[in-house]
């Protein structure tokens, strides 16, 4: 079990030697996405930490078991065989081995507590993670189970160069990732 820094409402893994992943966005399952070559899970949480745990199997595990609110699962390729859990500005845990090594993998990750501080800045952990990793060849992002506010808001907004805001309960957070996304491909509004 890791704790990782969630800032502007994400945290990433990454592999520490190249590009993992091509771009998915968070409409499809909202909470897992690929950019940038990472692979980007979505906090209901706008700054604090978080509670992960990260397992690597040989092949597909079952569903986990527990309180688990939202499900999803997505497609990766690891150059080096090991992946980095890391807040946006790049603080994270020691490379984690994967079970095969070098090659494509399907990642699941399980959420709870997304709905519990959503666009606040906490002190305690309030949203926990589960992420289990196997070997699979590529496929399209899946939502395996969905039962929080936050994800079913994510998913609602739809996937444009230039988001139209709401200012629904998610307004700011939409607002922050959209200026984020423009920053870090040098767009300017």
């Amino acid at each position: 079990m890791s704790t990782v820094f969630a800032e502007y409402h994400l945290f990433r893994i990454s592999d520490p030697v190249g590009a993992i992943a091509d771009d998915v966005d968070f409409s499809l399952t909202g909470l897992v996405a690929a950019d940038d070559g990472s692979i980007e899970i979505l906090t209901g949480i706008h700054t604090g930490d978080v509670s992960v745990s990260f397992t690597s199997h040989d092949s597909e595990p079952g569903l986990p078991p527990g309180p688990w609110e939202e499900i999803a699962e997505i497609s990766f390729h690891s150059p080096s065989g090991e992946v980095v859990l890391h807040s946006l500005t790049g603080d994270g845990t020691d490379p984690l081995p994967l079970a095969a090594g070098p090659g494509d993998y399907r990642l699941r990750v399980a959420a709870r507590g997304r709905d519990t501080a959503v666009d606040a800045a906490v002190e305690t952990i309030v949203e926990w993670y589960r992420i289990d990793c196997w070997p699979a060849p590529p496929q399209p992002p899946a939502l395996v189970r969905a039962g929080d506010r936050y994800g079913a808001d994510q998913r609602a907004v739809p996937r444009s160069a230039t988001r139209i805001i709401n200012h629904g309960p998610q307004g700011q957070a939409a607002i922050e990732h959209d200026i984020l996304k423009r920053a870090e491909h040098g767009d300017h509004i």
